[in-house]
């Protein structure tokens, strides 16, 4: 796992840049799962989602940053280090494919950095190894030790807004989030039990899990956030010995958590987010009555124009 002392450390140097998020029960989820849901705000960071606490993080950590890092995402982590590199005056370059939404595309742009667009994420990865040779500093969106400790912040936030926390489900696309919160719990509390989530078309991880090794395949999901090409190899390694359980859930489940959030919770979360919910649901009847389920909401980078089709298209 990673270090509990890389995270505290971690917490402690991302803290001017980013936001603690916070919880909210549910009566209705809680009464439908029969445990105590809470639902962690992380769609309430800043950019949107999470991936600010690790962008910051490995930043702050790269000595070489001055001369410009190069990154590459299908939405939320180019938001995310393109919101670091300008709180730090780094300049940033991010590769993401053309399929990327225009709102995740346009928001890259605000907020400083220079996007440059290819065919598919495999190829943003390839262009992204070209630039890294280039000298490029690499700013990995997931498989980075540093990366992993900021976003293991969260789940310290977490310990101390729900200390009698059992259970958590988060989503996993490379594995990044996934291992620095799993991380967190376990390493403060080894009885907590962590189920990671993946749609169907972006389940690399349990494909691995299956496979016993990383593997790789073409996301097809609409959960583009989730749609890694590629298992990290350290998240693989946490996802096998601390998981509970990886739940690939169908993008109409994810669809129809999405849409209860958001007429219920009044909750804009994508469906990467949202499949927590369809996962808790999948997993309902294991979870202790008198225990504290953890519903993470990692992001809300959605479009209206999506919010409608993917609604429209599950109905």
């Amino acid at each position: 796992m990673i270090p509990l002392t890389d995270i505290e450390a971690a917490a402690g140097r991302i803290a001017p840049y980013v936001l603690t998020t916070p919880t909210a029960t549910s009566s209705t989820l809680s009464d439908e799962l029969g445990t105590n849901v809470v639902l962690k705000l992380e769609l309430l960071q800043k950019t949107g989602s999470f991936k600010p606490r690790g962008a910051v993080n490995q930043l702050l950590a790269y000595e070489h940053r001055a001369g410009g890092v190069v990154g590459i995402s299908g939405g939320n982590f180019a938001q995310g280090l393109a919101y670091a590199a300008g709180r730090l005056d780094v300049p940033a370059r991010i590769v993401m494919p053309e399929t990327t939404p225009a709102n995740y595309l346009d928001a890259t742009r605000g907020y400083g950095a220079d996007v440059e667009l290819t065919p598919t994420i495999a190829d943003a990865f390839v262009r992204y190894d070209e630039l890294v040779a280039e000298g490029w500093g690499p700013m990995h969106p997931f498989d980075n030790q540093n990366m992993m400790a900021g976003n293991g912040t969260l789940g310290l936030e977490l310990l101390e807004q729900v200390p009698d926390v059992t259970d958590v489900i988060i989503s996993i696309g490379g594995g990044g989030f996934m291992a620095g919160v799993t991380s967190a719990m376990k390493g403060s509390n080894p009885d907590i039990r962590v189920w990671g989530v993946e749609t169907d078309g972006a389940d690399v991880m349990a494909r691995s899990l299956a496979a016993g090794s990383p593997q790789t395949m073409t996301p097809t999901s609409i959960a583009k956030t989730l749609g890694s090409p590629y298992a990290g190899e350290k998240p693989f390694e946490i996802a096998r010995d601390q998981l509970e359980q990886v739940v690939v859930v169908p993008d109409e489940e994810a669809v129809r958590a999405m849409t209860f959030l958001f007429e219920r919770a009044k909750l804009v979360a994508e469906p990467a987010a949202a499949c927590t919910l369809a996962a808790a649901r999948a997993l309902r009847g294991r979870f202790d009555p008198d225990g504290s389920l953890v519903l993470i909401l990692c992001g809300g980078n959605l479009s209206v124009a999506d919010l409608c089709a993917f609604t429209a298209r599950f109905s």
